[in-house]
């Protein structure tokens, strides 16, 4: 049975979260909207962000909880989220920025199966 997640991370990703997990403790990620920083996946300190109503728990990437407001999902509810890391300065506010590295969002739309499976869940 194909096991479908909303959001994945590469290689790289899961290796600097480890990094960063060693380095700050628990995690957490959000994928908001906007232009600048607010469209790239923020990572934060597991007590430093608020999550509201409006945010909605997309799965798990490395062990840190990864969520995106409801606005942005609603047009990347079509494609999963693969999170991966280059090098370079990202978001000002988020941990990996300090490191050289940065956080961004590829996708992949989901198969008609995949969809399927999803809205069976």
């Amino acid at each position: 049975m194909l096991t479908v997640k909303r959001v994945t991370a590469t290689n790289a990703a899961l290796e600097l979260i480890k990094y960063l997990q060693n380095k700050h403790g628990d995690i957490l990620f959000h994928q908001s909207g906007g232009c600048c920083d607010g469209s790239s996946p923020m990572c934060y300190p597991i007590d430093d962000l608020f999550i509201g109503e409006q945010d909605i728990h997309l799965g798990e990437i490395g062990g840190a909880p990864f969520y995106i407001h409801a606005n942005q999902y609603e047009y990347w509810k079509h494609t999963q989220l693969i999170i991966d890391v280059v090098d370079g300065r990202g978001g000002m506010f988020s941990l990996e920025g300090v490191e050289g590295k940065r956080f961004l969002t590829r996708s992949r739309a989901f198969s008609d199966e995949e969809i399927r499976q999803l809205r069976s869940k």
